[in-house]
């Protein structure tokens, strides 16, 4: 699908407009983005089955504090989407720079991720899987989803939260960076 039929007008936006796409080497594209630095998540939700989801994402920001709103995304194409987009809740588990390996656990394709892994991990609103020892958790109640390109952007109203002191586990070029006060 190209990026002008995704293209989606927001409920603001009544003027929906047809963009002209720059025409980018996707990969060269991506390095460019990956000179930002950015935290790593993980990202938990429960189906409405039972099963429980998850996957590593940097694609995380505050929206807004009053309301406490969140936002991340997630690839089209992804195997959990229909799972996020059905669930009421999710949760933001904010990585510390001592847990490369959950990270590098949950980018993984696997049928069930949890099963490794089942004793680093609680239980938040609605059933969440929560990270034990994360620097930061956000368990969120999902208010609205858009596409958006080739991704949909997930809305979460934070309805609990948690965080601790650590060194932060970032992601920049392509690799894990720890980071350090300056």
């Amino acid at each position: 699908m190209s990026w002008e039929k995704a293209w989606v007008a927001s409920p603001g936006d009544l003027s929906a407009r047809k963009l002209e796409v720059p025409d980018f080497d996707p990969r060269d594209l991506r390095n460019a983005l990956g000179r930002f630095a950015t935290g790593v998540c993980l990202v938990t939700t429960q189906g409405v089955d039972g099963k429980r989801e998850g996957l590593t994402a940097s694609s995380f920001s505050s929206v807004s504090l009053q309301p406490p709103i969140v936002l991340w995304s997630l690839r089209r194409g992804a195997g959990s989407l229909a799972t996020f987009i059905a669930a009421e809740h999710f949760c933001i588990n904010v990585l510390h720079a001592e847990q490369i390996d959950i990270s590098r656990h949950f980018c993984r394709p696997q049928l069930d991720k949890f099963e490794e892994v089942a004793e680093a991990f609680g239980t938040g609103i609605g059933g969440l899987p929560t990270l034990k020892g994360a620097l930061a958790t956000f368990e969120c109640e999902r208010v609205s989803h858009q596409v958006v390109g080739d991704h949909v952007v997930f809305y979460g109203l934070v309805r609990r939260y948690t965080y601790s002191d650590a060194s932060p586990l970032a992601f920049h070029a392509g690799n894990y960076a720890c980071l350090q006060s300056a």
